[in-house]
């Protein structure tokens, strides 16, 4: 890992042009977050191209243009960059090679280096260390035997996660005792993994934050998060803890240290003892900023457009009130769709999805409230059959 790519990339000036009306913005992945991201280029004048390997995904229907392919498809995604007058992507599990490539060639303000830090897990921790940030006690694990040495350095519980590709729960064990061992060798036997202790958690916040030309900066405010089962739950903003001001600390350490434009999210734990940590870090608009379409005066989206247009940020998010997201997977729909009807203070979102899993994000919805713990309590009675 080069450790002084982001000091050389600050002295290069690197002013972006500003895009006009009209122009193309070029998206890598297709499904809700790049459906939101199309949203609000539109609503801004500017035209939208999509690539992704489903012929139904979510922002098919939104863009102007579309490309069926792979994420890896070399001929696409050079397409992609000839049709377009600026790229982004929605997800960080693309080809940081690829991307590079392609940076040489076409716009790509946002560049490689920060998928290719953060879509390792282990060089993601790796990159925090030097950032100077505050992070759970980890190991790296190459093969099964080096578990013991997690048993002996981290004690348990702790975490064993591979380092590529998962998301939401996935590709991940929770380790508490020598009878679980058995589990997370077969997860050990197909890649390389970073094994973390397990915290007592008080708390999980997340913050969003949107880097411009210019390198300007704009916050969003703090997101108290719930996960359940590793998906996301329920987001509530503002959250109902004094750490936003440590939050941001933590993250001008990391923008010291990776090149951000556009918007991205660094997730933290609050342990019992009010001590915060940085988990992980999304290089992109984030689940738990969704709540912003609705609760701010701009949303995650739009600032991430912006940003990789070139426009100037707003200098402060406004809230405009107080909220409460939660996300809806194909059972939540199963179990409350037929009351969306009833209740306009719902504000729902369904991202179009052509198959409804039990466990899959299907929607979100976002209710503004001045009573923040009543409505949290109204939405948990009504969830509350999800898991039955």
């Amino acid at each position: 890992m080069k450790k002084h790519w982001y000091k050389k990339w600050r002295k290069c000036k690197m002013n972006f042009n500003k895009l006009s009306f009209g122009s193309t913005i070029g998206i890598i992945g297709g499904g809700q977050l790049g459906k939101m991201m199309a949203q609000s280029a539109q609503k801004m004048g500017y035209k939208v191209i999509v690539l992704d390997p489903s012929s139904d995904c979510p922002c098919r229907y939104v863009a102007h243009e579309f490309i069926e392919a792979n994420y890896d498809d070399e001929r696409a995604l050079h397409l992609l960059g000839e049709s377009s007058d600026v790229i982004t992507y929605e997800f960080e599990n693309i080809s940081a090679e690829q991307l590079k490539t392609l940076t040489e060639k076409y716009n790509i303000p946002q560049g490689y280096q920060a998928i290719q830090l953060l879509q390792d897990r282990l060089t993601e921790k790796q990159t925090l260390e030097q950032a100077g940030t505050q992070i759970v006690p980890y190991t790296s694990i190459k093969h099964k035997d080096d578990l013991s040495k997690a048993t002996n350095t981290l004690g348990y519980p702790f975490i064993v996660k591979t380092r590529f590709g998962g998301y939401d729960g996935k590709g991940q064990i929770l380790v508490k005792s020598e009878e679980d061992i058995k589990e997370a060798e077969k997860l050990v036997s197909n890649q390389e993994c970073v094994a973390e202790q397990f915290l007592n958690i008080k708390k999980e916040v997340s913050l969003t934050v949107t880097i411009g030309n210019h390198q300007q900066i704009t916050y969003f405010p703090l997101q108290e998060n719930e996960h359940r089962n590793q998906i996301l739950f329920k987001t509530i903003v503002p959250a109902r803890c004094n750490q936003i001001e440590n939050a941001k600390r933590e993250v001008e350490k990391i923008i010291k240290t990776v090149h951000f434009i556009g918007t991205f999210t660094v997730e933290f734990f609050i342990d019992c003892n009010d001590q915060l940590y940085v988990n992980e870090i999304a290089p992109r608009p984030h689940n738990s900023g969704h709540y912003s379409i609705e609760a701010c005066d701009y949303s995650q989206f739009d600032t991430h457009i912006l940003a990789v247009t070139g426009q100037t940020l707003p200098d402060k998010i406004e809230t405009l009130k107080p909220a409460v997201m939660m996300n809806l997977l194909g059972k939540d729909l199963d179990l409350l769709e037929d009351e969306f009807a009833a209740h306009p203070e719902w504000h729902v979102h369904i991202y179009g999805k052509s198959e409804r899993k039990p466990n899959r994000k299907m929607g979100h919805m976002t209710i503004l409230t001045n009573r923040i713990d009543d409505t949290e309590k109204d939405m948990l009675k009504r969830f509350e059959g999800r898991d039955q």
